[in-house]
């Protein structure tokens, strides 16, 4: 049962006050035997809805939680997944309830339920290709926590007359907010920021080689930026897109209300 069953019910005397209270109180977590306690009631919370990070896990483990969730939430993201995640996932749930992303190594697990449209628009661009498994983790999220995607990969600073050439997708689709994925010296969030008149999440990525490698580089340089935006930390997808969904989400409803 989901809040809004139970505030109905309460409304139409359906349920009385000590019971509601009850049923709220217990959609704080969901035990899974002795393994895991999943924050059903985080979406609610703070606007981000809980997700499971298939790495470190057992691939048993973690279709336990994804069957625990998707009863308490009827959607569930899982993120990282390995091959032997994803050969048990297969195995444990039919294709029509599975959507994968293997850009991202992901999967969201459902019962037919779609994902919520809020009407926030998040873009996502990378510097390089190798930053698109970051990048679509941070895609996936946005999505699931209800925004629309714009997509706009390989356009780093290397050749920067590529993304003066998509600058104009972003003027006619008019995102909420940006997550710019970048290895390297991770300049591009600083150029992008410095276009656009929309926040930009910085992304890091452990691309690249030699001096400042595994995204160290990439991250003191984005925080070390002259043009102002936010940097998550190195690989963080998910953070950096739960972010850019926070801000067009508050953004498309501020929209509803004028």
């Amino acid at each position: 049962m989901d809040l809004k069953t139970i505030l109905d019910q309460l409304k139409n005397n359906e349920l009385d006050i000590e019971t509601a209270e009850s049923d709220i109180r217990s959609m704080g977590y969901v035990p899974v035997t002795d393994i895991a306690k999943i924050d059903i009631f985080r979406k609610h919370r703070t606007g981000i809805m809980e997700a499971i990070l298939a790495e470190g896990k057992d691939p048993a483990d973690v279709v336990k939680i994804a069957k625990a969730q998707v009863a308490a939430s009827r959607r569930v993201l899982i993120t990282r997944l390995n091959d032997a995640h994803r050969e048990i996932i297969q195995k444990s749930f039919s294709s029509e309830e599975l959507e994968w992303d293997l850009h991202s190594k992901g999967v969201v697990v459902h019962d037919g339920t779609p994902a919520p449209r809020t009407g926030g628009v998040v873009a996502i661009i990378t510097a390089g290709t190798a930053d698109i498994d970051a990048a679509e983790e941070a895609r996936m999220v946005a999505h699931e926590m209800g925004c629309d995607t714009i997509a706009i990969y390989d356009v780093g600073v290397a050749g920067f007359h590529r993304l003066i050439n998509e600058m104009q997708i972003l003027k006619e689709k008019k995102p909420d907010s940006i997550v710019v994925a970048a290895g390297r010296e991770g300049t591009l969030p600083t150029v992008v920021s410095g276009l656009v008149d929309v926040p930009v999440i910085g992304l890091p990525v452990s691309t690249g080689y030699g001096a400042g490698a595994k995204g160290e580089a990439a991250l003191l340089s984005m925080l070390q930026s002259c043009s102002v935006l936010s940097v998550v930390n190195i690989d963080a997808g998910f953070v950096a897109g739960s972010f850019a969904a926070r801000i067009a989400n508050r953004v498309a409803e501020a929209r509803k209300h004028k």
